[in-house]
């Protein structure tokens, strides 16, 4: 029994351990990304910011383009882990919502924070000439036009809506609006708070798309 009870513990740890490197990883890389570029950072570099062994990092996220990916969907979640879309607390809680009112605003909120986050990734992505990286983004902008065709079909089906617009011209609007690039020409470049584009955003989405 007590073997039993020390094995538990033991992969406990040790799950614990490989967390705990993995996060570490993943907030190095962020930062050397960042603040160095994409090709000027070395997977060397990242283990010794990190303060783990080079293995360790091949072993916990992959090679370079898949530490990015990384990056990337962990942003989107919020999470230290990859969350699909659908499993999102602030999906779960548009799809709950009756209101398209009250279903952007949820929206909106989440943008701004999940922007917050992947802002500087994509300042990542503008400046790597690496096409693993074009790669990533452009495979998460599909996914996303994806996303917003299953909520451009939740808002159409509340009656709510201009009744002049089509599914895709709804998709295509919010697809545009709620791009981290959109994102970024307000707030890094125009100087814009995070909370003045989420409450614009949510204004510019009732006034295009509601009746």
């Amino acid at each position: 029994m007590a073997s039993q009870v020390k094995r538990r513990y033991d992969a406990s740890a040790r799950r614990q351990a490989a967390q705990a490197n993995r996060r570490a990883i993943l907030d190095a890389a962020r930062e050397l990304f960042s603040t160095h570029g994409y090709a000027a950072t070395t997977m060397s570099d990242i283990a010794e910011r990190a303060g783990v062994a080079l293995d360790t990092v091949y072993a916990a996220v992959g090679r370079k383009p898949a530490v990015f990916l990384e990056l990337v969907e962990t942003a989107l979640s919020g999470t230290d882990q990859i969350v699909p879309a659908r499993q999102r607390e602030y999906v779960r809680a548009i799809r709950a919502e009756p209101d398209s009112k009250h279903k952007l605003e949820i929206y909106a909120r989440a943008i701004g924070d999940i922007h917050g986050r992947l802002a500087p990734l994509l300042r990542v992505a503008q400046t790597a000439t690496h096409p693993e990286v074009r790669e990533v983004w452009q495979n998460i902008a599909r996914r996303r036009a994806a996303n917003m065709r299953e909520l451009a079909q939740e808002l159409a089906a509340t009656g709510q809506l201009r009744p002049e617009l089509g599914l895709d011209e709804i998709t295509d609007i919010i697809w545009a609006t709620n791009s981290p690039e959109f994102y970024c020409l307000l707030v890094e470049d125009r100087g814009w708070s995070p909370e003045r584009f989420t409450t614009w955003l949510a204004d510019t989405w009732h006034r295009l798309l509601l009746a």
